[in-house]
């Protein structure tokens, strides 16, 4: 029985499981992160790759299912299943691989910005992830419509995502009031911070959502007032019009890039 507390939702349409683990592009030669393997149902696709996988379960219950179920793989060591909540997991451990690691997961829809923010800012961040996320927010982060975000820019900002295909809510045990979709970043590094302070792009980007109704150029003057900001935009070709959800995730850098020496 799933429990609502913990907002489960097991994926039980065959096809969709193969879908996530095509998008996922699991090799032996990493390790694969397992976020909540629920019933086991993704993980037994994820095992036949030979890669080793980490499966993080917060539920005690679901924990003693799955180490039944998978008596032979724990035994030689292949599944490694671990008792906690994925926010306090500490991703670090996995240095002791020796090998680098990606994220694949059904993820409970209310701690998705929470993930998300854990592991793209991570010390020790994963290759790639590939996420079963609301559809909503997958479309959010791939700015579909023009519109920016907070979540799309810090998503952006750390790699490249993709989106591919909607899971109807019918798919899943109990139904979700919502549809799903699988979203993967890749790419993911820190390269956009070599020349631009990662702690201060985040704090403009965070001011300039601040008043969404304000003009990003309102905004950042309010918070930061001794930048040159007019001097900025004219120089970057943004209008002093602009506000914040119009700017891409390369705008927001260079933002960054001409004002971080100055704050």
């Amino acid at each position: 029985m799933a429990k609502k507390s913990l907002g489960q939702h097991f994926l039980k349409q065959h096809s969709y499981i193969r879908k996530i683990i095509d998008v996922a592009d699991i090799t032996a030669d990493e390790i694969t992160l397992e976020i909540g393997p629920g019933k086991g149902a993704l993980t037994e696709k994820l095992l036949v790759f030979g890669s080793k996988v980490i499966a993080v379960e917060t539920d005690k219950d679901l924990i003693a299912f799955l180490r039944h179920k998978f008596y032979d793989a724990c035994a030689s060591n292949i599944l490694n299943l671990v008792e906690d909540n994925i926010l306090n997991f500490d991703e670090t451990v996995l240095k002791n691989y020796d090998m680098p690691y990606r994220v694949v997961a059904n993820i409970p829809y209310y701690i998705t910005g929470a993930i998300l923010e854990k592991f793209l800012s991570s010390q020790y961040q994963p290759t790639s992830m590939t996420l079963v996320i609301q559809k909503e927010v997958a479309d959010r982060i791939m700015m579909r419509g023009g519109k920016g975000s907070i979540l799309a820019i810090s998503v952006q900002a750390y790699g490249i995502p993709h989106s591919f295909g909607k899971i109807p809510a019918r798919y899943f045990s109990p139904e979700p009031k919502v549809d799903s979709a699988i979203l993967r970043i890749d790419n993911i590094s820190r390269n956009n911070f070599k020349k631009c302070n990662e702690e201060h792009f985040f704090a403009i980007v965070k001011e300039g959502f601040a008043h969404k109704r304000k003009k990003l150029l309102s905004n950042l003057e309010l918070k930061f007032p001794h930048v040159a900001w007019m001097n900025i935009f004219s120089k970057l070709g943004i209008s002093e019009m602009s506000r914040a959800e119009e700017l891409s995730c390369d705008m927001w850098i260079a933002l960054a890039i001409e004002s971080q020496h100055v704050v």
